[in-house]
């Protein structure tokens, strides 16, 4: 008996020792300090929405669930992730020219509505078309097309890719029957299908030379980029379409804030295109949108490039205040010590290396929209946020914990939230930042605050609040975006480690 009593007694030690261990966070929350607007977050179509929307119906409207419902199952899970936005790709026409195209790989290969004739044909893209149709009933209001490459009838080589790489493929003579062509899309998907595009994004990283034949895509120089932009505007202003246009969506964020070295002529971009004194400026022309875009690869690792690239988006906003920053497109391309592209991974490894991205780009960019790359992927890439096989026809799908750490943000941060002011020891400091728990805060517009904690650490964390917790959600090795229902009604919450949570206040 005697035994048994220390056993019990040394159990309880332990278990009291092991709980005053957990490192514990202070948060101070402001509500009434407020940053920039949170618009939406997003993924694209390409390029499997193809195919895959011309699956059973079953299976599509499965993986639309997951995309965009913000409804809940009879057990009170979530449907998905709600998303806010859609990015269609309006497709060049490679997908008719098949093995003509020089692109091998048909998943990266797209329709195009245009006819050799100059007539439509708007029975193409069909797949695409179905998602685009499922995204807004199920309350997706917000869409953007985006352009790789100009319909192949347009471009110098009748390709959709690039000879050379040194300039545009897209004919200078054709400059205005682009924006018309622009222009019909636009119309047509709002008269037939009563969808308005918001944003249409005509030239799709116009930095890389795009002459590997790897996929639809056009090189751009500054001055090629800002002449064409001036036709569309025009095109766009006489036929009086209230899409607004956005540039430039830059393959790499430094490119928007810095000159490159070799690419003078495709850099610096912010200040090109919105500075009043350059002779490239679009700043003034009506539909185009007073955002500038980019894409965050390359600039994730290491911890200190993370957060000076991103403080160099920052210092552009504060200089042109009459501008956002939106983060339009990113998967993990880079190989680092942290992680590789190559290997599909379902689990928290590359949630959380996404997570960490996230909160730097919406903290320290202050980026208004954040938006992932592929929607759906066939490849064994972490370039996906659903993965299915490469079945033209008919196949199997599986979800990732990326899908719903990313829905740990955009279930719940809606459209036209404001980031707002949060406090705590080692804010976006580089070792909490590599290491740490990152902590983020927004109000919707109904005023509920919405606190994102990505937590890296090998350990559990406590977090205190001075305010009471409503809901709380947690994304872990165990749990997708699960309701936590014993962590409400506390001003205290212990978070998993390696996990993603938010807190409703």
């Amino acid at each position: 008996m005697k035994n048994k009593a220390v056993l019990v007694f040394l159990f309880l030690s332990g278990f009291l020792f092991s709980q005053s261990k957990i490192a514990q966070i202070e948060l101070e929350i402001h509500p009434n300090v407020e940053y920039q607007t949170i618009h939406n977050f997003g993924a694209s179509d390409a390029w499997s929405a193809q195919f895959v929307g011309k699956w059973s119906l079953d299976k599509k409207e499965a993986i639309a669930d997951l995309l965009f419902s913000t409804e809940k199952n009879a057990d009170g899970t979530f449907k998905g992730i709600g998303l806010s936005t859609w990015r269609f790709n309006i497709g060049a026409g490679s997908a008719e020219q098949g093995v003509e195209s020089s692109i091998k790989d048909e998943w990266r290969r797209a329709e195009g509505f245009l006819n050799n004739d100059s007539s439509y044909n708007w029975n193409r893209q069909l797949g695409q078309q179905w998602f685009l149709k499922a995204a807004k009933e199920r309350g997706v209001s917000s869409f953007i097309g985006f352009v790789n490459s100009p319909p192949v009838q347009f471009t110098k080589n009748n390709k959709a890719f690039s000879a050379d790489g040194l300039s545009s493929n897209l004919k200078t003579s054709n400059y205005v029957k682009y924006g018309l062509f622009l222009k019909d899309v636009v119309r047509h998907f709002k008269d037939s299908l009563d969808l308005k595009f918001n944003f249409i994004s005509p030239f799709n990283e116009p930095q890389w030379d795009w002459k590997n034949g790897k996929q639809e895509g056009s090189p751009r120089n500054n001055d090629e980029l800002s002449s064409a932009t001036k036709k569309i505007d025009s095109v766009f202003k006489n036929y009086n379409l209230d899409t607004k246009l956005e540039v430039s969506e830059a393959g790499q964020i430094d490119y928007l804030t810095s000159i490159k070295k070799g690419k003078e002529h495709r850099s610096n971009q912010v200040e090109v295109f919105f500075n009043p004194t350059s002779d490239l400026y679009l700043g003034n022309l009506e539909t185009v949108s007073q955002k500038f875009a980019g894409h965050s690869y390359f600039t994730t690792w290491d911890i200190s490039k993370l957060k000076t690239k991103r403080e160099e988006i920052k210092k552009k906003l504060i200089k042109y205040p009459n501008l956002e920053y939106w983060m339009t497109e990113y998967c993990i391309l880079e190989n680092n010590e942290e992680i590789r592209g190559k290997g599909k991974d379902l689990g928290m490894k590359t949630a959380l290396y996404v997570a960490r991205l996230m909160h730097a780009d919406l903290t320290i960019a202050n980026a208004s929209a954040w938006h992932w790359w592929l929607a759906m992927t066939p490849y064994n890439y972490k370039d996906g946020l659903i993965y299915h096989d490469k079945n033209t026809e008919e196949g199997t799908f599986e979800s990732s914990k990326l899908l719903w750490g990313l829905g740990n943000f955009s279930r719940f941060i809606r459209p036209q939230a404001k980031q707002i002011k949060i406090d705590y020891k080692g804010k976006n400091s580089l070792e909490n930042l590599e290491k740490g728990v990152l902590v983020s805060a927004y109000k919707n517009k109904d005023n509920s605050i919405i606190i994102v904690a990505v937590n890296q650490k090998e350990t559990a964390v406590q977090l205190n609040f001075k305010s009471t917790i409503k809901q709380v959600y947690v994304t872990d090795k165990d749990s997708d975006l699960k309701l936590i229902q014993h962590n409400a009604d506390k001003k205290d919450v212990v978070i998993t480690a390696k996990s993603i949570t938010t807190f409703i206040l």
